[in-house]
């Protein structure tokens, strides 16, 4: 009979620990933000966790904010703890192009502990959380002539343990990793890495990026058969080599990319074509509706949508509604730390992306 209880008992703290994990209570809501100082206030951003200054730059060894714009962008940032208090700002290094020395800087100790150092020096100026590292790519070839070698897998983990020394353990260190193979298995040295950092920000978009002749999802939850770079792909590699899921961030789309003189093969879909341009999520009202010839689509396997204007032969991926909450659900089933997104200025402010992540979030 005892062993009935305690048994029952295991089951009702289970299913009642599973169920508060499921709800997503915890799960981190981390916007990056580089719009206006002014358009800040139009969003709701006490459904956020964090909101990421984008971007700082090396300036020599140094974390350096680039303008007083910038500085007043961020001191806005801080200040909007008044109405979110257990906001956290952190600020973000380089960004697709913005880390041009980052290989060179950080191949020293030297330039590691000076650019940690100024780091702490900013983050109590502005009385910021703490530090985001977008450098694309440690090891392997990101932006086009930004300089890159294999040592830099190994720098990458001395320059995190360098912050971490320095910033103490209260501040967060962050960083934004590609969502592709070549980056999960060339550009970071997982094992070392994880127990220094708080949290991985997977850029599980762009994944068909604007170098590419061939359309595709560039933000997909799933595989497919024509595929493989996906959200899901991503987490089971961090998966099969033991990364601690519960500091894995997933990535959101708050964009299009599009292509043109694209055939009208497969709505569009894994056609040859030039990329046209990027289109924010608050433009898809006027720029792919159905007026101007869009209609859209939804791939099943790879739970993402896209359209095609067969008057114009463009094709357009994306995230949206569906797929945002598929992608929060995803982060509730796998137990993972949640979803961020870039970025936050090109939300519709109203009825926007940021609110269906708490809405489902909160179900």
């Amino acid at each position: 009979m005892k062993q009935r209880i305690y048994f029952t008992l295991f089951l009702l703290l289970f299913s009642f620990t599973f169920c508060a994990a499921q709800k997503g209570s915890k799960m981190e809501v981390i916007a990056y933000y580089s719009g206006s100082i002014d358009a800040i206030d139009k969003y709701n951003v006490e459904e956020l966790t964090q909101i990421i200054f984008s971007f700082g730059h090396l300036k020599g060894n140094r974390l350096h904010i680039s303008n007083a714009r910038d500085t007043a962008r961020i001191q806005k940032l801080v200040s909007l703890k008044q109405r979110n208090p257990k906001l956290k700002v952190l600020l973000s290094l380089g960004g697709w192009g913005g880390c041009a020395p980052c290989s060179d800087v950080f191949s020293t100790a030297d330039g590691r502990n000076e650019f940690a150092v100024s780091t702490k020096e900013l983050l109590a100026f502005f009385k910021a959380d703490g530090i985001d590292l977008d450098w694309e790519y440690p090891a392997i070839e990101g932006h086009p002539g930004h300089a890159y070698k294999k040592e830099d897998k190994a720098n990458f983990t001395s320059l995190v343990q360098a912050l971490r020394k320095s910033l103490g353990k209260k501040a967060i260190i962050s960083f934004a990793a590609g969502g592709f193979d070549k980056f999960l298995q060339e550009s970071i040295d997982w094992q070392a890495l994880m127990p220094v950092i708080n949290y991985v920000n997977l850029m599980s978009y762009d994944l068909v990026s604007g170098f590419s002749t061939v359309t595709g999802h560039h933000t997909p939850l799933y595989s497919n058969n024509e595929q493989k770079q996906s959200t899901d792909n991503a987490i089971r590699y961090f998966k099969s080599i033991n990364v601690p899921l519960q500091k894995i961030i997933i990535g959101a789309a708050f964009y299009a990319r599009t292509w043109e003189n694209v055939k009208d093969v497969n709505n569009g879909l894994y056609q040859n074509g030039n990329f046209k341009h990027f289109i924010s999520y608050n433009q898809f009202d006027q720029r792919l509706n159905k007026d101007s010839g869009f209609v859209y689509f939804r791939d099943s396997l790879a739970r993402a949508p896209y359209a095609y204007n067969k008057r114009n032969n463009t094709f357009a991926t994306f995230d949206d509604e569906v797929s945002v909450a598929a992608k929060v659900n995803y982060v509730k089933q796998h137990q993972l730390g949640g979803i961020m997104f870039w970025e936050l200025s090109l939300d519709k402010p109203v009825n926007g992306l940021l609110g269906i992540i708490n809405k489902e979030k909160n179900k």
